[in-house]
């Protein structure tokens, strides 16, 4: 039988090394094998089990719901439930190509279209970019607490400070060579760790805004600031460096 440790199941499927370390912890998600050095191993069936957890979040269940029914729902279930989302999807942007398609017919018609009834148009293009994206992802709750701890550039407060200047020491790692698992690197990554407690209100929240972060399209829609995939993932594999000496 074929084993993945954690970083291997991370890679292959794509879901930080916290969320999976996470669904350890809560016992939603437990590795079939345990290696006598502590490394975590998961076969072809917990990844499988990973999948249909993905799924179910995407279809925005909480955690909670999921843990009752992940072992109930079979795969058809879950790709239903995704197909009624996408449908209302496709709805909601059929809406907005009939309306297009409506002004296209008035050009048509009149020869001509007031300025003033392209303005909506745009305007509700560019709310969706953005205001809706995070509408998207993130429950109101989580968008209270994300708008609430999440520090801002406008800002001169001591947590974005932190931040910058987190991201300034990985930059000179990643300059001077230094890799991840260096004592530079366990030094970041436990600053990470500290301020990741500070900012987020629990380890789900900060999973799940983890994987937006590691999507560049994601966090540009988001307005967040960017930053580079090389930076994402010297912090994966530090954070996965000392989460796997403490375990």
């Amino acid at each position: 039988m074929v084993y993945y440790t954690t970083g291997e199941v991370s890679k292959k499927l794509h879901i930080s090394v916290r969320t999976i370390r996470y669904y350890d912890q809560i016992n939603l998600l437990k590795p079939t094998m345990i290696h006598e050095s502590g490394k975590r191993l998961y076969s072809e069936e917990d990844l499988l089990s990973l999948e249909k957890i993905a799924l179910l979040k995407a279809a925005s269940l909480p955690l909670k719901d999921i843990q009752q029914i992940v072992e109930r729902v079979s795969i058809a279930d879950i790709l239903k439930m995704h197909r009624e989302r996408l449908n209302v999807d496709m709805q909601q942007l059929q809406k907005s190509i009939d309306h297009t398609n409506t002004l296209l017919n008035i050009v048509q018609l009149e020869g001509m279209l007031k300025w003033e009834e392209l303005v909506p148009l745009f305007q509700q293009h560019k709310k969706y970019s953005k205001e809706d994206v995070w509408k998207e992802i993130f429950t109101e709750e989580e968008r209270t607490t994300l708008t609430a701890s999440l520090p801002k550039l406008e800002q001169d407060a001591d947590n974005i400070v932190k931040w910058i200047n987190l991201i300034k020491q990985i930059e000179l790692c990643l300059t001077e060579g230094k890799s991840p698992n260096s004592p530079e690197g366990k030094i970041i990554a436990e600053d990470i760790r500290i301020l990741s407690s500070i900012t987020f209100a629990n380890e789900d929240l900060a999973d799940k805004f983890w994987e937006v972060r590691k999507s560049e399209d994601t966090s540009e829609a988001l307005g967040l600031y960017p930053v580079s995939q090389e930076i994402i993932e010297f912090i994966e594999e530090a954070v996965e460096g000392i989460a796997s000496v403490q375990q």
